[in-house]
C-alpha cells in the first residue's frame, strides 16, 4: 500500500489561455513546442521561489508551496516577466497565464495531492481571466503586499461542489499606470479583444427601478449618484451626490465607494454582503449594490449589476 500523509500547504494552479486556438492556428508541432516551453518556464519560476511542482497538465501546472508568501511571490514574478515577454510576441503565438491559489490541508499520495485546497485552487484558476491571479483568503492571511501589488476583494464566491462559498481576492500585480505597463496592456488588449475583454467584463449592465444602462470598458470610469450630471442617477436622499465610481482597471471592473454612508455589495449566490467605506472591490458575475444603507433596510436603493 502506498504511503499517504497529510500536510498543510498552499496549492497553485497556473493555466495557459488560448492554447487550443494556437494548435488550430499554427499546427500541432509548433504549438506543442510553445506550450511545453512555457509550462517548463513556469515550473522553473515556481521552483526558484521554493515551490514543488506536483505535475504538469498539458497546458497547466500544479504546484505546492510551504507558505502563501512564496506562492504569491512566484505568481507575481511569473505574470510580470511573462507580460514583458508576451508584449513582443506576435499575436497568433500569445498565451496569457491565469492562476488560482488556495491554502489548507491536503493528502499526498504517490507524489500527487488531493483535498479541498486543490479543488479550490483549480476552480479559481478556471474562474479567473487572462493575466489574473485569484487567491483564497487563507493564502493572504500571512502574506504581505509587495511593491506594486494590491489584494482587491472579490467577495464570497461559490465553488462548484462546495457547500460554503470561498472568500476570494484578486492579486493585482501590475505596476502603476504611469509606467510602461500601460503601453504593453494596450497592445495585449488589441490582440485578445475577443477572448479577454468580452470574457472578463468588457461591459457592465446596471438596473435601478425602471432605469437600465449598459457601459462598455471604453465608457468607464462612470459615477453613480443623485445629481443629474452623473452617469447613472439614483434619486434617493441616502445616496451621495457622487456615491460610487466604476472603472475598468487591469482587465477587471472595479467599484469604489466615495460616499458619506457607504456601499454594500452582494454577489449572486453568496451568503454574505461586502461593506465598502472609501474602499473598493472587483465586481464579477452578477449581484446587487446597496447605496447608503445595508440590504437589511428593505427600503434601501439598490442597483442590480451584471458583468458580461
Amino acid at each position: 500500500m502506498s504511503a499517504q500523509k497529510t500536510v498543510q500547504t498552499t496549492v497553485v494552479f497556473a493555466d495557459l489561455v488560448g492554447s487550443t486556438g494556437l494548435f488550430e492556428a499554427t499546427g500541432n508541432a509548433k504549438a506543442t513546442r510553445a506550450v511545453m516551453d512555457l509550462t517548463r518556464w513556469i515550473c522553473e519560476v515556481f521552483e526558484s521561489h521554493g515551490g514543488h511542482v506536483v505535475k504538469t497538465l498539458g497546458d497547466g501546472v500544479l504546484a505546492t508551496f510551504a507558505t502563501g508568501q512564496g506562492a504569491i511571490n512566484a505568481l507575481v514574478e511569473m505574470q510580470r516577466v511573462h507580460q514583458k515577454h508576451i508584449s513582443s510576441t506576435v499575436a497568433s503565438m500569445r498565451m496569457p497565464i491565469r492562476a488560482g491559489t488556495a491554502s489548507g490541508l491536503v493528502e499526498i499520495v504517490e507524489g500527487d495531492c488531493y483535498g479541498d485546497a486543490v479543488n479550490v485552487a483549480a476552480r479559481l484558476s478556471d474562474l479567473s481571466g487572462a493575466h489574473q491571479i485569484w487567491a483564497a483568503s487563507a493564502v493572504l492571511e500571512q502574506t504581505q503586499e509587495m511593491a506594486g501589488v494590491r489584494f482587491r476583494p472579490l467577495g464570497p464566491i461559490s465553488i462548484r461542489g462546495r457547500a460554503e462559498p470561498c472568500t476570494v481576492h484578486q492579486v493585482e500585480w501590475k505596476a502603476d499606470e504611469n509606467t510602461d505597463f500601460l503601453t504593453m496592456q494596450a497592445d495585449l488588449d488589441s490582440g485578445f479583444r475577443g477572448s479577454h475583454i468580452d470574457a472578463l467584463g468588457g461591459q457592465i449592465n446596471l438596473t435601478c427601478l425602471d432605469l437600465t444602462r449598459t457601459f462598455k470598458a471604453f465608457d468607464m470610469p462612470i459615477h453613480i449618484g443623485r445629481v443629474r450630471n452623473v452617469d447613472f442617477l439614483v434619486n434617493d436622499p441616502r445616496v451621495s451626490r457622487e456615491h460610487a465610481r466604476i472603472e475598468w482597471r487591469n482587465g477587471s471592473v472595479v467599484l469604489t465607494d466615495i460616499s458619506t454612508y457607504g456601499t454594500w455589495v452582494r454577489f449572486e449566490a453568496s451568503g454574505s454582503d461586502l461593506l465598502l467605506r472609501r474602499d473598493e472591490c472587483v465586481l464579477h458575475g452578477s449581484g446587487e449594490i446597496a447605496l447608503g444603507a445595508p440590504f437589511t433596510d428593505l427600503s434601501v436603493p439598490t442597483v442590480m449589476f451584471t458583468i458580461s
